[in-house]
């Protein structure tokens, strides 16, 4: 999947199986208007494919890459691995509800850094959320529409009341 502009964001699945989750990143981008494309490939299955996509990305116009995978995750680290580009690592929910992925993900070698979220579709938005404040740096209406969203999680929280 890509959008009409040139990608500024990379959200990559080790499965298709991964889209319901990572469609939350996905549609937090679309919310800021921010051009990504999105593909299912395996750090296992399809290891040159990885390679191919992530060596290629920086000159597709491609500013932050969203990795997500689970069990023996390691599609973050092999994209990390192949880019200089800030790499946000997902970990997806699984046999282990996460834990084995959340741990691939994080446990990264010195000198390979993978930004590491939270496990499922709070991890799949807040990867979105963080390629977007990455983002925002260079772009002010990028900025203004995420202090925006910030401002309005705040009222929303103020507005709130316990039921008593």
């Amino acid at each position: 999947m890509a959008d009409q502009e040139t990608p500024l964001v990379g959200i990559l699945m080790g499965s298709t199986s991964d889209w319901e989750t990572m469609k939350n990143a996905s549609d937090v981008l679309k919310d800021f208007g921010v051009p990504h494309e999105c593909r299912a490939l395996s750090a296992h299955r399809t290891p040159q494919a990885v390679v191919e996509f992530v060596s290629s990305a920086e000159d597709r116009g491609i500013e932050v890459m969203i990795a997500a995978a689970g069990g023996a995750a390691h599609l973050a680290g092999v994209v990390a691995a192949h880019t200089i580009l800030p790499v946000l690592g997902v970990p997806m929910s699984s046999v282990l509800n996460g834990l084995d992925s959340l741990l691939s993900t994080v446990q990264m070698p010195g000198g390979i850094p993978v930004g590491t979220l939270a496990i499922g579709k709070a991890g799949a938005k807040n990867a979105a959320l963080l390629a977007v404040s990455i983002l925002a740096r260079k772009r002010p209406e990028m900025r203004e529409k995420l202090i925006r969203f910030r401002e309005s999680q705040t009222e929303k929280v103020k507005a709130a009341t316990l039921p008593v």
